[in-house]
């Protein structure tokens, strides 16, 4: 850092200020016309039309209503640009602390800044930089969305224009189709291992693979105490209760595995392929029957019945492999596509760290 530069405790640096009675989340307006800030992931998440609600400063902040305990308004003193302070709490890296309380990591920050005109010229450096970087992310983000939708898009296509020798049956007339335990057997907490064998959940099940991130444990004798959930290679899963509709297919490291009672599984029988049955699974029509079908008001949920009853249309057994080439090729391709698009959105994040890091040590 510059010798020229200066510090100050974090509370030295901001202004005393009195918020205006918070609005409860149950009470937000879906329009109106002042909107809410809350701690949630959105800026906006709500709206109010009451102004006696609305809190007002004279430095740069626009008005809005506060919207929860966990919203704190900073405004900082006359020798700090209010931007440039901005900027310095977003370089920071706080560590996590759940719901609890995180204000009290800012208290014991030391604010470092050189004379306003620097502020000013540091500021816009970012300002630009910010802009450029922000640019750049969304088209990422558009070509990230719009490679999946080119794939969803062919999927649909052979799914809805069908031609000569498609059949229709039932998911339960092609499928033996089974789900995790329920019995008074469940795996308890205190029952899960460290190591041993996987006891697979819905968290696991990550664009259309199993995750090995954060995976439960069961023992070999807890395992052959419970007599559903037991997973071949190749079978499907298909998350049927709570968020409905997320697939992956067993692979050999799965193999004589287990599963919570949000998944069921189905093991094709010799008329359809599993691949396929996959990828009928994860066409839009099917999406969109899900949503329509599911029930259950407390936890949503698609039952053993409902999917044994589910109609599905597939080709001869000889066609069927031929369009899982393609579609596996195709998957191929575009989760290639994603990767690289992901690794650009990675680094433009790096990148704006990286700017932030170098305008609060002095070296922009």
């Amino acid at each position: 850092m510059k010798a020229e530069w200066q510090t100050r405790p974090f509370e030295d640096c901001i202004l005393r200020v009195t918020g205006t009675p918070k609005i409860q989340r149950k009470d937000f307006l879906e329009d109106g016309q002042y909107p809410i800030v809350s701690q949630e992931e959105a800026f906006i998440n709500g709206y109010w039309n009451d102004d006696s609600a609305l809190f007002r400063i004279d430095r740069p902040v626009i008005d809005f209503v506060l919207g929860a305990d966990g919203v704190k308004i900073l405004s900082s003193k006359e020798f700090l640009v209010p931007k440039f302070f901005f900027y310095q709490l977003q370089s920071v890296d706080l560590d996590t602390l759940g719901y609890a309380r995180h204000y009290k990591l800012l208290k014991i920050l030391n604010i470092k800044y050189p004379a306003i005109a620097e502020q000013q010229r540091i500021v816009a450096i970012l300002d630009e930089a910010f802009d450029g970087i922000a640019t750049a992310k969304a088209n990422a983000e558009k070509n990230f969305k719009n490679a999946r939708e080119l794939f969803e898009s062919h999927l649909n296509a052979v799914f809805t224009q069908r031609g000569e020798g498609w059949m229709t049956k039932s998911i339960g007339d092609v499928c033996i189709i089974g789900d995790g335990n329920h019995s008074s057997n469940y795996p308890k907490k205190e029952e899960l291992v460290e190591q041993g064998i996987p006891f697979i959940r819905a968290t696991n099940l990550v664009n259309g693979h199993i995750s090995g991130n954060d995976m439960r444990f069961l023992s070999p004798q807890k395992h052959a105490q419970l007599k559903k959930g037991h997973l071949k290679t190749g079978d499907i899963l298909f998350t049927n209760r709570g968020e409905i509709g997320k697939t992956a297919i067993v692979d050999s490291d799965y193999n004589n595995s287990n599963l919570n009672s949000q998944i069921a599984w189905f093991r094709c029988n010799n008329e359809l392929n599993n691949r396929l049955l996959f990828h009928i699974l994860n066409s839009g029509s099917m999406k969109t029957h899900f949503l329509r079908q599911k029930n259950g008001a407390a936890l949503q949920q698609f039952t053993i019945r409902q999917i044994k009853e589910l109609k599905i249309q597939f080709p001869t057994k000889d066609k069927q492999q031929k369009i899982v080439d393609e579609f596996d090729d195709l998957e191929d391709q575009t989760s290639r596509l994603e990767y690289i698009y992901q690794q650009k959105i990675a680094s433009l994040d790096e990148l704006k760290k990286s700017l932030l890091h170098k305008a609060f040590n002095g070296e922009l």
